[in-house]
């Protein structure tokens, strides 16, 4: 007996701009606020880490309780798709760092997605009557439009049967926090223009650019072999700031194509194209500005910019020392 053939066919919410509440964010049905919405961040992740009463900080400057931040969604890609992938992601989540490292990476990519989505949506809607202006409005980012269509194509293997032929669509890292040396249990940031952002639970730490063909992990490779291991967190926000920085040095976009359709598939097969193979893929390295992206992500232990850039040609690591080998750090400041 031959099985029917899934629903294949793709959604572009990109034809009339459709990502406020009236349309589902993954096929598109006609959605009726409020019952037709899920949480961006799922309830087991405000119960776990007392979200519920927590507010995140818009570009907008508005602020927001987590639990206000709900994207539309269809009643039947809420049960069939959004609800199972949160049940199996909070049934791996108890499990650490070990769970989330033996999650294929398809998985991994979509759970961090339909996250990634909510916020950005979110802040593309209320640039519309925006509580303050940004300094750097989303809307008029054209590139940051571009990561955001081809980010949608490989995303929808949440609802769609999906293949991602011989590519990974973005590259995540997977840290682990020394528990002794961190007491913070849930942190979450972004960098919306360039699609890179982190979440933390408890010991677990997800680093992720989710356009970028793996191309950051790649090339981050060394590194990221050099940190699978307990860090302190002020090694973990130096990971961070280069998985951010490099990110923002990708000179490229990915193009992802569904291959034609054949009677019988069970499966949409996306290819993928970097169009501009003659160009440099990462634009060039400055330390100036890499410190920066260090003196953002250690405000927490209030570094200053005079000493990440000590010694301009080798700012301040906490990962490495002067030979390039992996430091180990059981406490912040080394010394009292």
């Amino acid at each position: 007996m031959t099985l029917p053939a899934p629903a294949l066919t793709l959604y572009d919410p990109f034809e009339g701009m459709r990502f406020g509440p009236g349309a589902c964010f993954l096929c598109g049905t006609t959605t009726t606020p409020p019952q037709d919405t899920v949480p961006v961040f799922a309830d087991w992740l405000l119960d776990r880490y007392q979200l519920r009463e927590r507010s995140i900080k818009l570009l907008d400057m508005r602020i927001v309780a987590y639990p206000e931040l709900r994207i539309a969604c269809c009643a039947r890609c809420r049960t069939q798709h959004v609800e199972p992938l949160e049940a199996h992601i909070e049934t791996i989540s108890w499990q650490g760092v070990r769970g989330f490292r033996e999650l294929d990476e398809q998985t991994l990519f979509l759970w961090l997605g339909k996250m990634f989505y909510g916020i950005l949506v979110t802040e593309l809607l209320n640039e519309l009557d925006p509580l303050a202006v940004p300094q750097y409005p989303l809307a008029e980012n054209a590139q940051m439009f571009r990561r955001f269509q081809a980010f949608f194509r490989p995303l929808q293997a949440l609802r769609v049967p999906m293949e991602y032929d011989d590519f990974v669509p973005g590259s995540v890292f997977i840290l682990e926090t020394d528990p002794a040396q961190d007491d913070m249990t849930f942190e979450y940031d972004d960098d919306l223009s360039t699609l890179a952002f982190s979440i933390k639970l408890d010991e677990t730490v997800l680093v992720a650019c989710l356009v970028d063909n793996g191309l950051i992990a790649r090339a981050m490779g060394r590194v990221y072999q050099q940190a699978r291991r307990p860090l302190h967190p002020v090694q973990t926000a130096e990971f961070k700031a280069r998985v951010y920085y490099a990110a923002y040095l990708l000179n490229v976009v990915p193009d992802y194509f569904p291959r034609p359709l054949k009677p019988g598939d069970q499966e949409v097969v996306l290819d993928a194209l970097i169009d501009d193979v003659t160009g440099e893929i990462f634009n060039p390295w400055d330390n100036s500005a890499y410190a920066q992206s260090l003196l953002e992500m250690w405000k927490r232990w209030h570094i200053l910019l005079s000493d990440i850039l000590a010694d301009p040609t080798f700012p301040l690591s906490y990962l490495h020392d002067a030979e390039g080998q992996p430091r180990h750090l059981t406490r912040y400041p080394e010394k009292e």
